[in-house]
């Protein structure tokens, strides 16, 4: 079992930074891939940021990829979204994920996680 708690979720003005954190407990944070998703009111839950075991790997959803940046403290069990330059359309409920891999990877869909947050939400004015 892991345990997720996200934080660092707010208002802030369109072109502005947020910093998300996700503090994880339980079995061995450094097994797992990490991953952001999510979700705004009427729609489906969407990949945004993943990082691999050691934090070697990132990958990005198209649409953050160069605002947005994933990284992770396996000392404090701690992964990372650094959020600049938000738009109104970043405006969701921002959730982490975990899942044990026994590989070098990333994960990028909803499906594979078995370990998720309770959410924290993001809104940007415009």
């Amino acid at each position: 079992q892991v345990q997720l708690v996200e934080s660092g979720g707010g208002l802030v003005q369109a072109g502005g930074s947020l910093r998300l954190s996700c503090a994880a407990s339980g079995r061995t944070f450094r097994g797992c891939a990490m991953g952001w998703f999510r979700q705004a009111p009427g729609k489906e839950r969407e990949f945004v940021a993943a990082i691999s075991r050691s934090g070697g790997i990132t990958h990005y959803a198209d649409s953050v990829k160069g605002r947005f940046t994933i990284s992770r403290d396996n000392a404090k069990s701690t992964v990372y979204l650094q959020m600049n330059s938000l738009k109104p359309e970043d405006t969701a409920v921002y959730y982490c994920a975990a899942d044990y891999r026994s590989s070098e990877t990333v994960v990028a869909t909803v499906v594979r996680y078995a370990y998720w947050g309770q959410g924290t939400q993001v809104t940007v004015s415009s």
